[in-house]
C-alpha cells in the first residue's frame, strides 16, 4: 500500500476556536492545540501536493506550513467553512504560472460558479482567479500532475496570457478513493490516499462505503460535540465509526469549543483514538 503524509492546516469547526465573543474554558486556552482554525488538510502521496479544502482561513494555513506550490486541490463539499479561502489561490496562478486543479462534485462546481462568478467569467477582470475545475463523484479516479499543461504569462494592464507548455517533465499520477457521506441531506465526499482516509462534516456514511476503509494506518473522522448533532457525527458516534473502521490510528477533526480542552478529551478517549490538532503531521 502507497503511503502518504498528512498535515492538518485545521481542525476546528465553521466559526474556529476560539469563537468570537466566546468566553469558555475551551475557547480562553492557552494551550495552543485548543486553537483551531477552520477544518482542512495538506496531503503528499506520489509525488504530489494536494489540498483538502480551502475555508476562510487558506490564506494563514499556506502562510504557516510555508506552502509554494498545490498539484491540486479536492473539495469535499460547497460550504463556505471548506471553500471561502478559494480566491487566495491567485498567489499560486501568478507563482507558477498555472491555473489550479479543482476536484469537487457537480453541485459544488455550480455553486462555485455563482459565488465566484467572476473566475468563471467569459472576460476575466486581470488578476481573477484561474481555476480548472474537474468533476468527479464517488468513484475512485485518478490524479495526473506534469506534463504539457496551460500556462499563464501576466501581461500588465490585460491580465494572463495563455499559452501551452510543458513546466514539468515528469509525469506524476496516483489514485484517489472518494468516501461518499452525507451531512444531513448534503451528500459530501471524503478522500482515501493509500495508507490515510480523511472524512470531514459527515453524520453518515452509506454500509457500503466501509469497504473502502479497510486497512488504513490513519482514519480521520469529524466530530463536534457529545450528544446528537443534526448534520455531524457526535463524539460517541465518531468512536463507534472509528471502532468499526479499525484502523491502526483514528483521529478526530472539526471540533467545537462544545467538547473539553485538548488534554481532557485526549484523556477521556479510548486507545488508539485522538484528537488531531492545527499542524499535526502524520505518516
Amino acid at each position: 500500500m502507497k503511503k502518504a503524509k498528512l498535515t492538518f492546516l485545521g481542525t476546528g469547526t465553521s466559526q474556529g476556536v476560539p469563537m468570537i465573543g466566546c468566553g469558555c474554558d475551551v475557547c480562553r486556552s492557552a494551550n495552543p492545540r485548543d486553537k483551531r482554525l477552520r477544518a482542512s488538510a495538506l496531503v503528499e502521496y506520489c509525488g504530489m501536493t494536494i489540498l483538502v479544502d480551502a475555508g476562510p482561513d487558506f490564506r494563514q494555513q499556506m502562510l504557516r506550513e510555508g506552502v509554494s506550490h498545490l498539484d491540486a486541490i479536492l473539495l469535499t463539499h460547497n460550504h463556505k467553512d471548506h471553500t471561502g479561502g478559494l480566491d487566495d489561490i491567485r498567489a499560486f496562478n501568478y507563482l507558477e504560472r498555472r491555473a489550479s486543479e479543482i476536484y469537487c462534485e457537480p453541485y459544488v462546481e455550480e455553486s462555485l460558479r455563482r459565488e465566484y462568478s467572476y473566475a468563471f467569467a467569459e472576460k476575466k477582470y486581470p488578476g481573477a482567479p484561474e481555476w480548472h475545475v474537474h468533476n468527479i463523484s464517488s468513484d475512485p479516479f485518478t490524479l495526473r500532475s506534469g506534463g504539457p499543461t496551460e500556462v499563464l504569462e501576466w501581461e500588465s494592464g490585460k491580465g494572463y496570457m495563455h499559452y501551452t507548455a510543458n513546466l514539468a517533465e515528469e509525469v506524476k499520477s496516483a489514485e484517489i478513493i472518494p468516501i461518499r457521506g452525507m451531512h444531513y441531506t448534503l451528500p459530501v465526499l471524503g478522500y482515501r490516499f493509500g495508507n490515510i482516509a480523511y472524512c470531514t462534516d459527515m453524520n453518515y456514511i452509506p454500509e457500503e462505503e466501509f469497504d473502502k476503509l479497510h486497512g488504513l494506518d490513519h482514519f480521520i473522522i469529524n466530530c463536534v460535540k457529545h450528544g446528537k448533532h443534526i448534520s455531524h457525527y457526535s463524539l460517541e458516534e465518531a468512536i463507534a465509526v472509528a471502532r468499526r473502521v479499525g484502523a491502526r490510528h483514528s483521529w478526530l477533526t472539526h471540533l467545537s469549543h462544545q467538547l473539553p480542552r485538548y488534554e481532557i478529551l485526549a484523556s477521556e478517549l479510548p486507545e488508539g483514538i485522538l484528537p488531531a490538532y492545527d499542524g499535526l503531521v502524520l505518516e
